[in-house]
């Protein structure tokens, strides 16, 4: 990100996905195949080698090790829907295309991708249960995590071993520099340009603070990567997309379908959600109070959930209906607001 900005980061990304799609799809079909292109027939296997037995199968089974209350459950899974649609280094590559057609284009191909991938992140993990088994996930270095590497060496041995491990490597460095650029560009833009400078900003000047920023945040993330050290990745990427989605999803969606959604409105949910999010993650048994905590030795934890998406996402959009019904904001723009309606659903007006 530090060297090669935005362009550096794409072709990181388009390297990655290539890799990871390519490896998922060969060992799905190799699984599919090995067990007669039946999912059942894997599934069947999977609850044999799980000490969970059937039950792994019900909702609310937590990684195949333990099961996770009803309520939980569902906070989860509204963080893991809602969440892919807000995050922030997603919604950033639309700035890497042209115009709005190729947008479009890119969302299409960026879901069908999506599609495949997670059906195959299905297949891998229940053949993973049924191949590799449980308890020899668990016991294994890196536990949860390691069920995708000990499943490739079950399969292919030392070689797919490498294969698999390079292209998680690839994966993390992906993500993290899509992060790493949307939040250098962001602070850059809106905090130093509009909010420092007063929208007198040097554009060589903001490209240096960006670069700073990247900086930055890479030397934060090393940080809390260690304090997060032995964790399950799957669920420190749930609260990741409960931030996005509690911190993003309500201003999406009021821009473009709430004409009387204003600035006050989008700074209230904004801030409302993430705010809301990251207070009940520090109290929560992530943090503390349970043998899987970052702080297993303290307890301070008093919100029940392991993942808050269920209160802090409903909870911005209240933060935003009120904060547009209470601002003393001028009264938009009809013509106009009709007008970015059109464009944004038909694409009129945009390059071809």
């Amino acid at each position: 990100v530090l060297v090669g900005g935005m362009k550096g980061t794409t072709w990181v990304q388009i390297i990655k996905a290539v890799l990871l799609l390519l490896c998922v799809t060969l060992m799905s079909i190799f699984l599919l195949g090995k067990f007669g292109f039946s999912l059942s027939a894997i599934m069947q296997q999977a609850t044999e080698n799980n000490k969970l037995g059937e039950a792994v199968l019900d909702p609310g089974a937590k990684y195949g090790f333990s099961t996770m209350s009803k309520l939980d459950f569902v906070s989860l899974a509204l963080s893991l829907v809602l969440g892919i649609a807000s995050l922030p280094h997603v919604l950033m590559r639309f700035y890497t295309v042209p115009n709005a057609s190729e947008a479009r284009r890119s969302v299409v191909w960026a879901t069908w991708t999506m599609v495949i991938f997670y059906l195959c992140t299905l297949v891998i993990g229940f053949g993973a249960m049924a191949l590799v088994g449980s308890d020899t996930i668990a016991a294994a270095p890196g536990g949860e995590n390691s069920a995708a590497p000990l499943l490739a060496f079950r399969i292919g041995g030392a070689v797919l071993l490498g294969i698999v491990s390079a292209v998680a490597f690839a994966t993390i460095l992906a993500v993290v520099a899509g992060l790493t650029l949307a939040a250098s560009a962001s602070f850059a833009h809106d905090v130093y340009a509009n909010v420092i400078k007063r929208g007198n900003a040097e554009p060589r000047r903001e490209i240096r603070v960006a670069r700073l920023t990247a900086v930055v945040v890479g030397l934060l993330s090393i940080i809390g990567g260690i304090a997060a050290n032995g964790q399950n990745v799957a669920f420190l990427v749930s609260l990741a997309l409960a931030l996005a989605a509690s911190a993003n999803l309500s201003t999406i969606l009021y821009t473009i379908f709430w004409r009387r959604f204003n600035t006050t409105g989008t700074l209230w949910s904004i801030y409302g959600g993430l705010g809301s999010c990251l207070l009940l993650i520090i109290s929560s048994p992530v943090m503390s109070g349970a043998k899987t905590s970052i702080f297993p030795d303290i307890d301070f934890a008093w919100f029940p959930l392991g993942n808050p998406g269920l209160v802090s996402i409903p909870f911005s959009f209240l933060c935003g209906f009120f904060g547009t019904i209470f601002s003393k904001a001028e009264p938009e723009n009809a013509a106009k607001a009709a007008e970015m309606e059109v464009r944004a659903i038909a694409g009129i007006g945009t390059k071809s």
